[in-house]
C-alpha cells in the first residue's frame, strides 16, 4: 500500500496550520481511511522524560490512525523555538532530506493517507542549500496553504500561492479567522478569491473549540480535473 500525501503549509508560523492538518486528520479517518500526521521538523520542543515532544506533533499524533510512536510522526527534534535551520545548527543537527523521506516512506507504507505539516511558510529553510519548497516540490505532492487572516495576509497569500503553484500543484487555500477579527474580513476573503487561482476550500472559524473536520478528496478530484 502507498500513501497518498497531502502537504499542509502557511504564510506564516502560528497561523493555523496544525489545526487545518488536525482537522484533515479527523476528516479522512471518519470516511473510513487509516491517516497519519507527520511534522518532519519541528523546532519549539519541549525537554520531557522521554525526550523532546512537540506541541504541533502531539496533536498531529492524538489525531492519526493509533498506532504510531513519536519519533515516526517527528523524527526531528528541535528545542529552540526559532526557525528550523537555525534551531539545528544550534543544537549540531543537520536536517537531511533523506531522513525526511524515510520518515514519509515508513508511514506511507502503513497508511492510505499522509498530511504533512510544513513549519512557517512554504520556503521555511531546512539547511544553507534547501527549504521545504524544494523537498516538498520534489516530490510533486499536492499542497493546500493556510492562510491567516490578518492586516497584511492578502499579500503574503497572492505570494505564497503563486510560489507553490509554479512549484507542484496548489489544491487551495483555506480561511483561517484569526482573533482579533479581522476588519473587512468577507471583502479581505473575497479579495483572495479573485487573486489565487485554486479554489478557497474552507473557512475556518475563530473559536478555537469549535469541532472541526476537512475532507480533502473532493479539492484533489478538481484538481485534477483541471490538469
Amino acid at each position: 500500500m502507498t500513501a497518498q500525501t497531502l502537504f499542509v503549509t502557511g504564510t506564516d508560523t502560528g497561523i493555523g496550520k496544525t489545526r487545518v492538518a488536525v482537522a484533515l486528520l479527523h476528516g479522512l479517518r471518519a470516511a473510513g481511511f487509516s491517516a497519519v500526521g507527520y511534522k518532519p521538523v519541528a523546532s519549539g520542543c519541549e525537554a520531557t522524560a522521554a525526550g523532546l515532544r512537540n506541541e504541533d506533533a502531539l496533536a498531529l499524533q492524538a489525531a492519526s490512525t493509533p498506532g504510531w510512536g513519536y519519533d515516526a510522526i517527528n523524527p526531528i527534534a528541535l528545542a529552540e523555538p526559532i526557525a528550523p535551520h537555525i534551531a539545528a545548527a544550534d543544537a549540531g543537527v543537520m536536517i537531511d532530506n533523506d531522513v525526511l523521506d524515510d520518515g514519509h516512506a515508513r508511514l506511507a507504507a502503513a497508511s492510505d493517507w499522509v498530511v504533512v505539516e510544513g513549519a512557517g511558510g512554504w520556503h521555511v529553510p531546512l539547511g544553507a542549500h534547501t527549504d521545504f519548497a524544494e523537498w516538498v516540490s520534489g516530490h510533486r505532492w499536492p499542497t493546500l496553504l493556510v492562510v491567516g487572516m490578518r492586516l497584511g495576509c492578502v499579500n503574503h497569500a497572492v505570494l505564497s500561492a503563486r510560489a507553490i503553484g509554479a512549484a507542484t500543484p496548489l489544491v487551495g487555500w483555506v480561511a483561517n479567522t484569526l482573533p482579533p477579527i479581522q476588519p473587512r474580513l468577507e471583502e479581505n476573503i473575497a479579495c483572495l478569491e479573485q487573486a489565487i487561482t485554486a479554489p478557497l476550500c474552507a473557512r475556518v472559524a475563530c473559536d478555537p473549540r469549535a469541532d472541526l473536520a476537512l475532507n480533502p478528496l473532493p479539492w484533489l478530484v478538481r484538481m485534477r480535473e483541471r490538469e
